[in-house]
């Protein structure tokens, strides 16, 4: 069972910067072999892909609402992975989950992930 801890929400005005984390257990999810993710949820609004990376980190695929403004990267030996998020915009508000898959490669739907952190919760302020 892997289990994801996400943390680092909270509010902050337009234009800010935040940096999410999200740490992995080693029991079955080792640095080495799980691609990580990040999706989100505002109420009343279906999940929406955030941004993803493979398991080497060199490969990485964003939505188009944070492209540009969001970076996506991992620290394998600490088993995190993180979402710079700079440019913050109201409308980026949400519950942000970190999710997990086994696979090396690197995903962009969330029925491709098998594993769910509890969601730290974003507000942007305007």
């Amino acid at each position: 069972q892997v289990q994801l801890v996400e943390s680092g929400g909270g509010l902050v005005q337009a234009g800010g910067s935040l940096r999410l984390s999200c740490a992995a257990s080693r029991r079955t999810c080792s640095s080495s072999s799980c691609a990580m993710g990040w999706f989100r949820q505002a109420p009343g609004k279906e999940r929406e892909f955030v941004a993803a990376i493979n398991w080497s980190g060199d490969t990485t695929y964003y939505g188009a609402s944070v492209k540009g403004r969001f970076t996506i990267s991992r620290d394998n030996a600490k088993n995190t992975v993180y979402l710079q998020m700079n440019s913050l915009k109201p409308e980026d508000t949400a519950t942000y989950y970190c999710a997990a898959r086994t696979m090396v490669a690197a995903a962009t739907q969330d029925e491709q992930y098998y594993y769910w952190g509890q969601g730290t919760h974003v507000t942007v302020s305007s």
